[in-house]
């Protein structure tokens, strides 16, 4: 059964402050209420051993019980301000113990305390409710209990309803009626003047309510007695209505929100080392090393899974150590949850019934690393993966996308938790990673799921802390699920269209070796460096721009330079574009064709780049070249699956401009997007002070090459090389630019400012880019820091509006249950494979759902087109 406990924070510590002499540490920050504070809290957790926890904190002085009596709590002493001081740092010991805690404006925690107790007693939850306040034994039931403090800060008395009646002779809900008729010092509650304890409770167990006691004012013996009652009818009311703790609190969690995580001790024992707690250190020492190292794990080696055995939650391990798991075998499977540790063949766990309906139950919760490694793995299976509400990886990915490695072993060794050896230490390494014996695999799996299992509610805590939960659950968790459904599905190829066009590159590539021969005078090997440095620089007499070792360099930076030198430099970088393309792009795609498929499998990466764009990997279907001809062609051998279906591509329109014109908030920006203008048609005109009419070619492609480099910190310099104009030019460009959308000059700095301050950058959806160097005394250190702060809000926007668009639309196409796929994703763009029948449908369902991802105060635009093949499509 669960087991909440629910701690009255600021009862609590005036309770230490007071009972405790005024400690402080070396740098005079006094302590001695974080103390008392922190003593109670463990004695707390570890007496009770809750499920889920709470600390309720007043928010301030004022309450809705103050329009009823303006007076209420007024007679009350300032606090202290060394009390006052040392209430944040308690709210460190709770975020360092991974207990919530939540303070509501206009209530008291008792009315949180209220609330939250009603719901879990509602629920059949048991609940424990510590307090030095009696008032909250009004609350007490067969299911809710409170331990009053009576002395110290330990030393408390337990009161269910037994022992309300055995010490007041009181129902628990007449302590509200004794409060009404007593009153309550400490609150200011009137009550009436002359009635103490005694009197209250002998009326009470007379009468039973206040409103009884008012009732039968004739039958009360006592002259004084029954004046007092008369005079002070609606005030013995009121009073009651003062001391009635509120239990509809409006409140924004729910209770499994206050499931009780397991803590990094670690982190609680460097805070207590900075608060000078050693005698709580000392304590924990034994406890550091038992939560830190397990020497050994039981589980169980299962041959014949039971549903018993796949509670919720489970963390599941799908062990694919290939790099490629589209082509891999599984090595094997665990499952660890609160029930224990299980390792599960793969036959045995594919063959039995139980593990496969509860691999594809939705309502049955399970934590994972890399869901889509999993997904795509038991996929290939024949199985669905569902239920999946963690992944350790993409978590680890948004609390820090700059931490170089996200392996299960790095983030427990990160956050202290010396669990699982790294896959190497166990597998080998390159050409010597092996499958090891069944028992070094079963406990190499066991220990990975125990990492994922205890690290889950830590993990997420931090995400809530950085406000980025939602994140997580809303966009990245559904969105590995919809990666590894288009993984698994592919994208068809036609592989003679393939050979087709690379005969094509064969003749073109053929063609620029006679005319380069000719150009130079004479044959040589075009492909290498030696043959052509002498022939550029010595017989034709170019330049030299750079040189090597081994000779000149002919890189293509170079070339580029050169390019309007002779007429042999253009030949030979359209020869090696061409050759590339030949030879990743051709060559490469049709090795990556699957066997049985007939289709390209693509492994989308989605926790890797440090701005949330996702990349494509064996083969990289983001990177084929579109500038040029012959790279678009070959989009043309990707093909729809199914006979009489297209392919349809719906393509963001200027997403990062549109970003910044929202981010900066500039209104010369905004009216181009919210006018549905060509925004650098717009730019020039403003820049240029020109006419709509007047807008030369050369003019839009300044504005557009400014437009698109701005948020990049683009310099003179760069702008000047891109446009061919001089530095000088490029600067009045900028600077030109930047007068015509003052915003946007004004967000370049707030955002470097926003960087420098805290040490990253977010995007709208509260994805983090730490940048360290901000401060950086090396120039170009800063520099690039300063460009990335710019820039990263921006492009992080972009990719997580392009992801949201790829869930929403997923589930649209599930909901209304078309047939229609999605396929993939480059850059902004999605494409699809369609029916015939759905065409017009997702002609206007596609677009609509990605206009409506997120919004801007500009819109968003998308473009569609569809076509026979991917080419078509544009």
């Amino acid at each position: 059964m669960s087991k909440l406990v629910l701690l009255d924070g600021n009862s609590i510590a005036y309770r230490a402050f007071f009972a405790l002499p005024l400690l402080n540490n070396d740098k005079g920050v006094y302590t001695n209420a974080i103390y008392g504070f922190t003593t109670m809290l463990l004695k707390v957790l570890e007496d009770e051993d809750p499920s889920h926890v709470l600390v309720a904190f007043d928010a301030g002085k004022t309450t809705f019980r103050h329009d009823t009596y303006s007076e209420y709590k007024s007679g009350r002493e300032k606090t202290p301000s060394e009390l006052s001081e040392q209430l944040p740092v308690i709210r460190e010991v709770l975020d360092v113990f991974k207990v919530p805690y939540i303070e509501k404006e206009n209530y008291e925690a008792d009315d949180i305390i209220g609330t939250l107790s009603k719901q879990a007693e509602d629920e059949n939850w048991d609940v424990r409710i510590y307090t030095g306040d009696r008032d909250l034994l009004q609350l007490v039931s067969p299911h809710v209990h409170v331990s009053f403090i009576k002395k110290g800060i330990t030393n408390t008395e337990l009161y269910d309803p037994d022992a309300i009646q055995e010490r007041y002779g009181l129902a628990p809900l007449q302590i509200t009626d004794m409060k009404g008729l007593m009153g309550d010092s400490s609150d200011n509650i009137p009550g009436v003047p002359g009635i103490g304890e005694k009197t209250a409770l002998k009326l009470l167990q007379e009468y039973g309510s206040v409103d009884k006691v008012l009732e039968s004012i004739d039958k009360i013996s006592g002259k004084k007695m029954k004046e007092r009652l008369e005079e002070n009818k609606e005030q013995a009311k009121m009073s009651k209505e003062l001391a009635i703790i509120y239990r509809n609190t409006p409140l924004d969690l729910e209770l499994q929100q206050l499931k009780h995580e397991d803590y990094d001790v670690k982190e609680v024992t460097d805070l207590f080392r900075e608060l000078e707690f050693q005698t709580l250190l000392n304590k924990f020492d034994d406890v550091d090393e038992a939560q830190q190292t397990f020497d050994e794990l039981a589980y169980k080696h299962v041959t014949d899974v039971q549903e018993d055995m796949l509670v919720s939650p489970s963390a599941l391990v799908v062990e694919v150590p290939e790099e490629n798991y589209h082509h891999g075998s599984i090595w094997g499977i665990a499952v660890i949850n609160e029930t224990g540790r299980y390792f599960i063949s793969t036959e045995d766990a594919l063959q039995s019934e139980a593990f496969q309906a509860w691999a594809k139950d939705e309502s049955k919760e399970k934590y994972t690393f890399d869901t889509k490694r999993a997904v795509v793995a038991l996929g290939w299976k024949g199985l669905e993966l569902r239920g999946i509400t963690h992944d350790t990886l993409i978590a680890s990915y948004l609390i820090d996308p700059s931490v170089s490695s996200h392996h299960v072993s790095d983030i427990a060794k990160r956050r202290n938790l010396q669990v699982v050896d790294t896959d190497e230490a166990v597998y080998g390494k390159g050409a010597k990673r092996t499958k090891p014996e069944e028992e070094a695999l079963a406990e190499h799996l066991i220990r990975k799921g125990e990492a994922v299992y205890r690290l889950q509610g830590k993990i997420e805590a931090d995400l809530k802390q950085n406000e980025q939960l939602e994140l997580f659950k809303e966009l990245e968790m559904p969105l590995s699920l919809v990666l590894g459904q288009m993984e698994t599905q592919g994208i068809c190829v036609d592989r003679s269209q393939l050979e087709v066009i690379g005969e094509e590159l064969d003749g073109r590539l053929t063609e620029l070796e006679k005319e380069i021969y000719k150009q130079a005078g004479r044959e040589f090997n075009i492909n290498s460096p030696k043959q052509l440095g002498p022939i550029l620089f010595e017989e034709l007499g170019l330049p030299a721009v750079k040189k090597t070792k081994t000779g000149y360099s002919t890189s293509a930076d170079v070339l580029e330079k050169l390019s309007d030198q002779h007429e042999i430099i253009p030949s030979l970088l359209l020869y090696r574009q061409i050759s590339k393309l030949r030879s990743t792009y051709i060559e490469g795609l049709l090795k990556v064709i699957h066997p049985t498929t007939g289709k390209i499998h693509t492994m989308f990466n989605q926790a890797i780049t440090q701005t949330g764009r996702l990349s494509s990997t064996e083969p990289n279907l983001q990177n084929i070249p579109i500038r040029l001809e012959e790279g678009r062609r070959i989009r043309k051998a990707f093909i729809p699956s199914e006979s009489g279906w297209s392919i349809l591509s719906a393509d963001y329109s200027q997403i990062e401009l549109r970003v910044l014109a929202h981010i900066a908030d500039d209104e010369g920006l905004k009216e181009a997007f919210q006018n549905n203008m060509d925004i650098h048609t717009k730019t020039a005109m403003d820049v240029f002070g020109a006419g709509h009419d007047e807008v030369t070619s050369n003019m839009r492609r300044s504005a557009k090459a400014v437009n698109f480099g701005i948020v990049y910190g683009i310099s003179d310099y760069g702008l000047s090389q891109s446009l061919g104009i001089t530095r000088n030019e490029a600067k009045e460009f900028i600077e030109s630019y930047l007068k015509s959308y003052p915003n946007v000059q004004n967000y370049m700095n707030e955002i470097k400012d926003e960087a420098r301050r805290d040490g990253f950058v977010t995007t709208l959806l509260h994805r983090r880019r730490y940048l360290p160097d901000m401060n950086s005394r090396n120039f170009n250190q800063r520099s690039f820091a300063e460009r990335t702060a710019m820039n990263t809000p921006i492009q992080g926007t972009a990719a997580d509006i392009i992801k949201k668009a790829m869930v929403d639309v997923s589930r649209a196409l599930e909901e209304k249950g078309l047939k229609s796929r999605l396929l993939l994703q480059v850059h902004d763009e999605l494409i699809f494979e369609v029916p015939e029948n759905e065409v017009k449908t997702m002609q206007e369902l596609v677009p609509e759902l990605m206009e409506q991802t997120i919004e801007l105060s500009v819109p968003l635009k998308a473009d569609v087109a569809q076509g026979p093949t991917w080419y078509d499509a544009k």
